[in-house]
């Protein structure tokens, strides 16, 4: 999400195209491993494997799978990491070579990365730790809140090393975490719940176009920019501003400034939604859906999820439904609702764009369909073998089995580490956005998105709760 990565995408993008053209196993390899969607699959697919080799060996992943204690006192939590500090040596180990292979691969500085990623994790551990202090709910101290309040005061008060940026890899992590996710959402509840989740999605989602677009052109926006911040708001924030942007050639500067201000109201949703949805008391699989459907980065929602998700774990409010549905149904919402429709969204209006909108001196050039697979967001593949992969490892036992032996010494463990992929991530997010930045889009921009915003808030609100609230509310069970 910051403005160096968004920067470099369009470039990975055209190199992604190209290169897959190629034919047999190797050809594939390549396309795979050239971009980060790739070494989400791998990382992420590959822990699971990891994970599942231990289990069947009468082993576990748990001893790697580290995370803080709850702790009372300060000598609590120094206690505990006295007696784990081989646990939190070998956890920064693993992810740091898996991150830095993938790094090599992507032609980035792996000296400036392994560095920056030992501070990463370092205050990772601080974040994780005060979340697991037992007084935290008291004070909504989440782990993914304070690691985005943490990032963005310490880097709009310090100026940062240019070397620094090249360990806030938000995109990797927020993906390889996502994959993970996926080996804790059995698969039978895709099944069960997608078609509700993609239904409501593109409900919602041609609303917050259509809305974003035609707002745009009444304020004399560009046709092109206008599609940029109605694909940015309708679909996958980031991602979808990039795919758009090249998909209908909009000016350079139209990316970024839709990039921005999807940042800054998914930074307003991370703590408002959360806080509403604890106001009306709903039920966690209900707010995650509404999260899934008001949220434009998935990194931000899924922080904000998890936070709610944490709070009724902590039993804040008596909060109804199992903590881990609000991240299902978040998962459910944008990641299978959502963002599964870049690729289609980047061909329509790239045909729209050069059949309706081209002239001048502008090429045209007629979309080939493959355009979706290059758009495609890959790692959501991941996302599905891993559901499916632990669902049939699931599916050789009982539920009393399942419960007993299955998810503490393999599935919880992955839980763990997808946590903390998640808080790489938020902690990231924040470290690389600029305040100073974000207010200057302009007020044209800004109205015509604010007004998806409301769309998006509103009518998200009534499909969650009054539509199909009971499809959420009942959500795994």
């Amino acid at each position: 999400m910051s403005g160096s990565q968004a920067g470099t995408a369009p470039a990975e993008n055209g190199k992604n195209d190209a290169s897959a053209h190629g034919r047999g196993p190797r050809a594939f390899w390549r396309a795979l491993t050239s971009q980060e969607d790739g070494w989400s699959i791998v990382i992420g697919l590959g822990l699971v494997l990891a994970a599942y080799i231990l289990y069947a060996s009468g082993g576990s992943i748990r001893w790697l799978a580290i995370s803080p204690a709850p702790w009372t006192s300060v000598g609590d939590a120094v206690r505990h990491f006295s007696s784990h500090l081989p646990n939190y040596v070998a956890l920064i180990a693993v992810f740091g070579l898996l991150f830095s292979i993938a790094v090599a691969a992507l032609g980035q500085r792996v000296a400036h990365f392994a560095a920056s990623f030992v501070i990463v994790f370092i205050g990772s551990i601080v974040i994780f730790s005060l979340g697991a202090w037992t007084g935290a709910s008291k004070y909504n101290l989440e782990p993914p809140l304070v690691a985005l309040a943490a990032g963005l005061v310490i880097s709009n008060l310090i100026k940062l090393p240019e070397w620094f940026q090249a360990g806030l890899r938000v995109e990797l992590y927020i993906k390889v975490g996502i994959v993970l996710l996926g080996a804790t959402l059995p698969f039978t509840l895709l099944v069960w719940a997608g078609p509700v989740a993609v239904g409501q999605a593109g409900i919602v989602s041609l609303l917050t176009f259509f809305v974003i677009f035609f707002t745009g052109k009444a304020l004399g926006l560009d046709k092109r920019f206008a599609a940029v911040l109605g694909a940015g708001g309708a679909v996958c924030g980031v991602s979808a501003s990039i795919a758009i942007a090249g998909a209908v050639r909009a000016k350079r500067e139209h990316a970024p400034m839709a990039i921005t201000l999807v940042i800054v109201w998914a930074i307003v949703m991370i703590f408002a939604l959360p806080l509403v949805s604890r106001a009306l008391g709903l039920p966690t699989g209900v707010a995650g859906a509404w999260i899934g459907t008001s949220e434009f980065a998935d990194a931000a929602g899924l922080a904000a999820a998890q936070a709610y998700g944490d709070l009724a774990k902590q039993g804040a409010g008596a909060i109804a439904g199992a903590p881990e549905s609000a991240l299902q149904a978040f998962t459910l919402m944008k990641v299978v609702g959502r963002d599964i429709w870049i690729g289609i969204w980047a061909f329509v209006l790239a045909i729209v764009a050069t059949t309706r909108w081209e002239g001048g001196t502008e090429v045209t050039a007629r979309p080939r369909a493959r355009e979706i697979w290059a758009r495609f967001p890959k790692f959501v593949i991941g996302f599905v073998v891993a559901s499916a992969f632990v669902t049939w490892v699931a599916s050789g036992h009982t539920l009393g089995v399942y419960r007993k032996v299955v998810a503490p010494e393999f599935t919880a463990p992955i839980t763990v580490l997808r946590t903390w992929a998640f808080i790489f991530c938020f902690f990231s997010i924040g470290l690389t956005t600029r305040l100073k930045s974000l207010s200057a889009t302009g007020a044209r921009p800004f109205f015509a998105f604010t007004a998806g915003v409301i769309v998006n808030v509103i009518v998200g609100y009534i499909l969650s709760v009054h539509v199909f609230g009971h499809y959420w509310a009942n959500l795994g069970q």
